[in-house]
């Protein structure tokens, strides 16, 4: 039996409100069998031996701490920022309306 069948993908075209093709489908399919098989893997790697911090925290650690500085830089003037704006209102961006 497969874990990702047509209903599923549907289901996500619903959810993600896209419509793919059959061939998008069974692409898609396909593509989360592999993700699916490929973490079933790494769960089944034995980490008894590894302190938690070995796991993710130092990972975390260096990424969080790898910050460039601050520095001033020049930015475009608001003619510049608007001139392509299809709708303006004030000097600003004018869009829909999205919340009732």
């Amino acid at each position: 039996m497969a874990l990702i069948d047509e209903e599923l993908i549907k289901y996500l075209e619903d959810l993600s409100f896209i419509s793919l093709s059959g061939e998008e489908r069974s692409r898609i399919a396909h593509d989360l069998e592999k993700i699916i098989a490929g973490m079933e893997l790494l769960s089944s790697l034995d980490t008894g031996d590894l302190a938690d911090s070995d796991l993710a925290g130092n990972y975390s650690r260096s990424v969080m701490n790898d910050l460039r500085k601050d520095e001033v830089k020049a930015s475009l003037s608001r003619e510049e920022i608007l001139k392509n704006a299809p709708d303006l209102s004030a000097g600003a961006f004018r869009v829909p309306k999205v919340v009732e």
